[in-house]
């Protein structure tokens, strides 16, 4: 087989693993999707890359010092599955992500017994993911975040300006976004601190300053630059997938109080920077390939450099659950899907790099909040719940206009196959309460 029948033999949907618990047809983890990740276990805290496959996760750098995993190594000659972070290895470039995809795939397969029937192989390259400890997976230089769901901006914009003029008029011509704070972006499972900040009141002449009172999530998806480009080379809008290695879940949390105060001349600062949380499998897209679809319809016409052919959103189911502190169950606050946004993530890594701007291995760029044309399919509490005037009700009593102290939001996304899904796994944070 060649390598482009070799990689469509990884999408194929009857492909079954030995890992019984990936065939289930709700698991995120199938054969199909093989995302990448960093972990660390008990018996060996060393953190090292991992690529997830039903309940499991396999140790890339254990299957490598068999000879079962063929990468180039590193400038220091050592694998670069034994890191911190997988930007050595996305750095190898994406010829080698899908070639250890295909390696993976066929190890794994069912009818595959070099490791399957490997017993004290498997137990040292097989690990439980309820025994590992899952940690950020790339080292992020930088991170952007964009505005491209023309459902939120529109909402957004119909809140706080007139609804006949809710959109901007440079926001259908150009993918809007903002340099945000990659240091404070971590992964899922990290609990978050409500922030402190200015806060300006109705009645009150000057801001005073304390803890958040409108804190809120933002449903977005994120991707990870795979190939970064030399500062004043444009990355032209055709080409971009290829810089792309993979996307993730993120929740922006957003303190919209500080925001609304702060946030004229230039944008959000602290009202964003306190946290951001990403889910810590990155799905690469040669695994999203099959949930490829349409984007919508762009009016007017983009400018040429922002102009590709076929089709560039994909079809990922999207969910928003809330728990409060000592609650048994989770209300689900919104279902909607990422093949709703405006702009897709070739314009907007194309639209940041015209400019000259360089970007690098490892960078963040969010998509933005997700929403749909659905009143229950928006991303954010200050959508669903029209700025606090319309409180949610919760499964078990009671009801949220914003984030309360103790709340648990998990984010969770999917594509839904064949008898088969390929999933993000959740991204989850607590709210713990604001420092005195």
């Amino acid at each position: 087989m060649n390598a482009l029948s070799d990689l469509q033999a990884t999408l194929d949907a009857s492909r079954k693993s030995w890992v019984e618990s990936a065939n289930e047809p709700a698991c995120d983890f199938p054969i199909q999707n093989l995302p990448f990740g960093i972990f660390s276990d008990g018996l060996n805290s060393t953190r090292r890359a991992g690529v997830a496959i039903g309940d499991c996760i396999v140790d890339l750098a254990a299957l490598e010092s068999a000879g079962l995993l063929t990468v180039p190594s590193s400038s220091a000659g050592d694998s670069v599955f034994v890191r911190d972070a997988l930007n050595d290895f996305i750095a190898l470039g994406r010829d080698v992500w899908r070639s250890v995809r295909i390696q993976l795939s066929k190890l794994l397969s069912r009818d595959n017994a070099t490791l399957r029937d490997d017993a004290e192989l498997k137990r040292r390259a097989l690990i439980r993911q309820a025994d590992a400890t899952l940690h950020l997976p790339v080292q992020i230089p930088g991170y952007t975040d964009f505005y491209s769901s023309k459902e939120h901006a529109t909402n957004v914009g119909s809140m706080f300006r007139d609804p006949k003029n809710a959109l901007l008029p440079n926001w259908s011509e150009i993918p809007i976004g903002y340099n945000g704070r990659a240091s404070s972006v971590v992964v899922s499972g990290t609990p978050v601190r409500r922030p402190n900040g200015q806060l300006k009141l109705p009645d009150q002449e000057r801001p005073v300053f304390g803890a958040c009172r409108k804190l809120d999530i933002e449903l977005e998806t994120g991707f990870i630059v795979g190939r970064g480009n030399a500062l004043g080379e444009p990355i032209p809008c055709a080409e971009a997938e290829q810089n792309i290695f993979g996307m993730v879940l993120l929740n922006d949390w957003s303190a919209r109080d500080i925001q609304q105060w702060e946030y004229v001349p230039l944008g959000p600062f602290n009202a964003k920077t306190f946290a951001t949380t990403i889910s810590p499998w990155i799905v690469t897209l040669d695994a999203l390939e099959p949930f490829r679809v349409a984007q919508p319809a762009q009016e007017p016409q983009p400018l040429d450099y922002l102009r590709h052919s076929g089709e560039h959103a994909f079809d990922i189911s999207l969910e928003v659950l809330l728990k409060p502190q000592g609650a048994n169950e989770a209300t689900t606050i919104a279902r909607t899907n990422f093949r709703h946004m405006y702009w897709t993530m070739a314009q907007q890594l194309a639209h940041h790099t015209v400019s000259g701007c360089n970007t690098r291995v490892g960078d963040l760029m969010g998509s933005g909040t997700i929403s749909g044309p659905t009143d229950d399919s928006f991303g954010s509490l200050l959508e669903l719940t029209w700025n606090g005037k319309k409180p949610l009700p919760l499964k078990e009593g009671g009801t949220r206009a914003f984030i309360e102290d103790g709340d648990e939001l998990t984010l969770a996304g999917w594509c839904q196959g064949d008898g088969y899904r390929v999933g993000f796994g959740t991204c989850v944070g607590e709210i713990l309460p604001a420092r005195q």
